[in-house]
């Protein structure tokens, strides 16, 4: 970790004061949830946008990012148009999936945002487990950082409700799901 677009705020590793846009090609948003509470599916989402605004107080940071719901991958043809379906993510009523934060806190040595997640035209309070990962230059001289930040969301609790009983009991899809990001963005100006 080095020192570039990062600064230490009450002995954690935080980025510069600045604005910052997502770098989509060195970023994921990626979930994972239980098939036949059995395996993990993972899949991710490829297109993505955002902003990370860093305040001079971190908690005074904000975060707004919005998904673009076809671009859901979980590298399964078939699966993957049901997702898109009016069963899941109704992408050609509901096109993108967004998150604004609503406020930053600490939290021993990670950082917690809380904000709003949108799935489906359905709005519900999540909080986003945060680490800072450091910050570099790249070779064109753009200053980066790197995050990474975790939640766990009810996807029935955003519509998502179709599933298929089984024969031995329980259910198809599980109804958690983990929501993994790795994001790197760029400061801006």
């Amino acid at each position: 970790m080095t020192d570039i677009a990062t600064r230490t705020v009450g002995g954690r590793i935080v980025p510069e004061q600045g604005s910052y846009a997502i770098d989509v090609s060195h970023s994921a948003v990626e979930f994972v949830v239980r098939h036949l509470g059995l395996a993990k599916v993972r899949g991710r989402f490829a297109r993505l946008e955002g902003t990370i605004d860093v305040a001079e107080a971190v908690t005074d940071s904000s975060v707004a990012v919005t998904i673009e719901a076809d671009s859901i991958d979980t590298g399964e043809a078939d699966r993957d148009a049901h997702l898109r379906s009016g069963d899941f993510l109704d992408v050609e009523s509901h096109p993108t999936l967004a998150f604004r934060s609503t406020g930053v806190r600490e939290d021993g040595d990670r950082w917690l945002v809380d904000g709003d997640l949108t799935i489906t035209g359905t709005t519900k309070p999540v909080t986003l487990e945060v680490d800072v990962e450091g910050g570099a230059r790249d070779p064109w001289g753009f200053e980066r950082v790197g995050f990474n930040a975790e939640t766990k969301i009810n996807r029935e609790d955003f519509g998502l409700t179709w599933n298929q009983a089984l024969e031995t009991g329980g259910w198809l899809v599980g109804k958690e799901v983990k929501i993994e990001l790795t994001i790197q963005a760029v400061k801006q100006g």
